[in-house]
């Protein structure tokens, strides 16, 4: 094998958790050249990743961001010849990509655990993982050792998976560092989804208690749209917490690689966190940790999947999402298990 194409276009944790699969093809074939097709919006974690050859960034929104046009796209890449396509989204849009490229092999997986089921056909090669399919509550593998078996039918497999991404030297990370004292816990509290979200009044008690019992600064992270959900931790914080820069997504790997811990509910910049070894307190409601949680042992997470009445959807259809449930103390608690577990480590 010497040309790879991986298909990963979004979202943000998405794209973290497919980085294992690149990182084990140049593993297995150090000269191939692996390119990978992502979404304007978010190749920028890709260009910290040194596995990768070319990132083909296709505007696929039309929202201007910076990419090609579909055309442009699907010409270079059939251009490219690629030997295999392997397509980690599971969509029908993904699978249809992968198989355009011209690709001689195009694996994916079984129809039960594909997103869209109409992107099976597009596939030469199939991977069954077993077990109930894409949203079978009784597999608890993670999403990162599924998408490495998508590996199998090339031979390789990766007992261990690996999240080569690069430092960078960062202004925001730096100024956190000098206005906390250099160490601070970092408490994000937006997501996509309103329903992964804990309520910010209580991250911000969360600060209070960490500056009260450990002497720990907070630092509330924001990303587009979210900087008032940020500056509700503050205000809560009692001075306890200092509102974050306008972040880069290095910069937000730089935060995080600074952090003692990191609070945050199932979104990007905890899967992030998590990739480059930040310790993580995760706050589940909709989505399963077991799933898509952080994967250190001595990580943390709490979680309402369980009773969440509304898995994988964007927004609670309740009157009450499952996460209002739970209160400051319990993830205090889990925040004092991760920060002590760190410290028996070091």
């Amino acid at each position: 094998m010497t040309r790879a194409l991986l298909v990963r276009l979004g979202a943000l944790g998405d794209i973290v958790h497919a980085i294992p699969v690149a990182a084990a093809l140049r593993r297995a074939f150090p000269a191939a050249r692996i390119d990978w097709l992502v979404s304007a919006k978010h190749r920028a974690i890709l260009d910290l990743v040194p596995v990768i050859d070319r990132r083909l960034v296709i505007d696929d929104r039309g929202e201007g961001t910076g990419g090609t046009s579909l055309l442009e796209v699907v010409r270079e890449v059939r251009r490219s010849r690629y030997d295999v396509a392997l397509d980690l989204q599971g969509l029908l849009k993904s699978a249809l990509l992968a198989r355009i490229s011209g690709a001689t092999r195009v694996i994916g997986f079984t129809a039960r655990h594909l997103r869209e089921r109409l992107a099976r056909p597009f596939y030469t090669d199939v991977y069954d993982p077993g077990g109930g399919g894409i949203y079978d509550a009784r597999d608890t593998r993670h999403v990162v050792e599924l998408n490495l078996g998508l590996l199998a039918p090339l031979g390789v497999s990766a007992a261990t998976p690996e999240f080569p991404i690069d430092r960078i030297d960062s202004e925001a990370a730096r100024q956190m560092a000098e206005g906390t004292g250099g160490r601070y816990a970092l408490l994000n509290p937006g997501a996509a989804w309103p329903n992964k979200r804990w309520p910010p009044a209580r991250l911000g008690a969360v600060a209070v208690a960490l500056r009260e019992r450990h002497g720990l600064m907070s630092v509330a992270l924001w990303g587009p749209g979210e900087r008032a959900l940020a500056e509700d931790v503050v205000s809560h914080a009692g001075g306890a917490a200092v509102l974050s820069p306008q972040t880069t997504i290095a910069d937000v790997v730089a935060l995080a690689r600074g952090a003692a811990v990191l609070v945050s509910g199932d979104t990007g910049p905890m899967h992030l966190g998590a990739a480059v070894g930040t310790p993580i307190v995760g706050i589940y409601g909709p989505t399963r940790p077991e799933r898509n949680g952080p994967w250190a042992p001595g990580d943390v997470t709490i979680s309402r999947s369980s009773v969440c009445q509304c898995h994988h959807l964007r927004r609670c259809k309740l009157d009450s999402m499952c996460l209002l449930d739970v209160q400051v103390e319990e993830v205090l608690g889990a925040v004092e298990r991760r920060l002590a577990a760190e410290s028996s480590r070091v």
